[in-house]
């Protein structure tokens, strides 16, 4: 089995970069087999943007802080993992982001895609479902639209549902909502079409991210699945990411 190694530039996913390559050997990604990704989560979707074109399986080993996309770290029997390892696919959203002054940026994100105040003052916020208006003023810090596999990160933390990863559904989450007050967001279908219009945005600036690549002062935000893309992660059997889906709601 040909292995690419990929770290991030902690020291330690380089100790661990070093140790497997001495082991295990080390090719390019478009030569590879499965591709074997070292750091925390962070990283690991780096490398999912970075590969995404080659099509080729992922196996995370955890050298950062965070790793819920990752398995446990160990240099031993690496080739009977990989071997046993199971997989599942997922796929991102693509943003598509228009600012003030008419630039259009479209990017990709895995976890999820949010708009964030980046003033004093809370964002005013439009939300259309499939063309149609579904909430005409949403007063808050933010919103975001999650996957199924990003339900754990940042919109777990703005309390937002634990999807199951096979799910055909998206969770939209509002941090902070003034108006209406305490709205606890939306299941919508994986098909969905999600469109934010930003209300006052001169005096209330928004800003929008996807998977920590930003865009200021955004009018408008469309956010869509992107099934055309499959990102295939691998899992030690018993550890994929739908059990650990499942084992955060009991926690």
């Amino acid at each position: 089995m040909k292995i690419a190694f990929l770290a991030s530039s902690t020291p330690e996913a380089q100790e661990a970069l070093d140790s497997l390559t001495t082991r295990y050997g080390n090719v390019p990604p478009q030569e590879a087999d499965v591709i074997v990704a070292l750091g925390g989560d962070g990283f690991m979707l780096q490398t999912l943007h970075g590969t995404r074109n080659l099509g080729k399986p992922v196996y995370g080993m955890n050298c950062g802080t965070v790793g819920f996309l990752m398995n446990a770290y160990s240099a031993d029997g690496l080739a009977e993992r990989l071997a046993a390892a199971e997989e599942t696919v997922i796929n991102p959203l693509v943003m598509r982001a228009v600012t003030a002054t008419g630039e259009v940026f479209e990017e990709l994100a895995i976890n999820e895609v949010s708009l964030l105040r980046a003033g004093p003052q809370a964002a005013r916020l439009r939300i259309s479902v499939d063309g149609r208006v579904r909430m005409e003023e949403l007063i808050c810090d933010g919103a975001l639209v999650s996957t199924p596999a990003g339900s754990t990160a940042y919109n777990y933390s703005a309390h937002g549902p634990i999807l199951p990863v096979g799910s055909d559904v998206l969770a939209l989450t509002a941090m902070a909502a003034f108006r209406p007050r305490r709205w606890r967001g939306a299941l919508l279908p994986k098909t969905a079409r999600v469109r934010f219009d930003v209300l006052s945005p001169a005096k209330r600036p928004v800003m929008a991210d996807a998977d920590s690549r930003s865009v200021s002062g955004v009018v408008s935000v469309e956010i869509q699945s992107q099934p055309d893309i499959r990102h295939r992660l691998l899992f030690d059997p018993g550890h994929g990411l739908e059990e650990r889906l499942i084992r955060e709601q009991f926690i």
